[in-house]
């Protein structure tokens, strides 16, 4: 499919998604969510596609969301249209894991599409925030429920009501991101790591994206009998069989999905 606000490679069963507005430094607007939607809903019944990773430029992952999309629209007008709820609700169902590759800024939309990807990796110049206040709104598009689950209420607060943006040192400590690295490694490390995901079982990588997303939507008793029940289901698939004769007889597994 041919896309306009995106552009997708995919090599070596990664798929690489990346946010192509650089005019507007990739300002998030429904056409490109729309379209990254699309990309993932492909990614996810591509058998040659296992791990995804969604990127922007090196100035910036996206800036926020395209103020010019909605600068002259009334609350009937959001409120009809619903703007932001159906590509968040089929973003979250994509399957497949999704690594963001951040450098640059990451804010208001672009942090909130981060943090809806499955873990970042951040460039050492990436910048992260949600800065919505000083427009006279607040985040829309999971902001404000997704940061204090990552950085906790103090700093979610701290960002969302001074509009102040922190740093990926500040992101790595707090727990926003999974680690730090020069800017001009992003790709290469991101690509790594999801060759190392697309190495594993997919049914196994899809269960233990489902058990840890639980955690976060669940009281633990809950969460935990989500866990339990895919580990169980685990032990009907080949891929099981396979793990685990490769590890006693001291090889590779050859995963089949199965």
């Amino acid at each position: 499919m041919a896309y306009e606000t995106i552009i997708v490679d995919v090599q070596d069963y990664v798929a690489m998604i990346t946010l192509n507005r650089p005019d507007a430094l990739n300002a998030i607007n429904t056409q490109m969510l729309s379209e990254l939607c699309t990309a993932l809903e492909d990614a996810d019944v591509n058998d040659k596609v296992r791990c995804v990773v969604i990127t922007g430029s090196e100035k910036a992952f996206a800036a926020g969301a395209d103020i010019t999309e909605m600068s002259d629209r009334s609350f009937v007008d959001m409120y009809v249209a619903k703007i932001f709820s159906a590509e968040a609700t089929r973003f979250n169902n994509a399957r497949k894991p999704i690594i963001a590759a951040v450098s640059g800024y990451a804010l208001g939309g672009g942090c909130e599409l981060a943090m809806m990807c499955d873990f970042i990796i951040a460039a050492d110049t990436a910048k992260f925030g949600q800065p919505e206040i000083n427009l006279g709104v607040i985040a829309g598009l999971g902001g404000t429920q997704r940061l204090p689950r990552y950085v906790g209420k103090a700093k979610a607060m701290d960002m969302h009501l001074t509009g102040r943006f922190m740093d990926a040192p500040e992101a790595e400590r707090c727990g926003l991101v999974s680690r730090v690295v020069p800017v001009k490694k992003l790709k290469e490390e991101a690509m790594a790591a999801a060759a190392k995901i697309a190495e594993k079982s997919t049914i196994a990588t899809q269960a233990a994206k489902e058990a840890v997303n639980a955690a976060f939507e669940t009281p633990l008793t809950a969460g935990l009998a989500v866990e339990r029940g895919l580990f169980y289901a685990m032990f009907s698939t080949e891929d099981q069989k396979e793990g685990m004769a490769a590890f006693l007889e001291k090889r590779e597994a050859q995963f089949r999905d199965r």
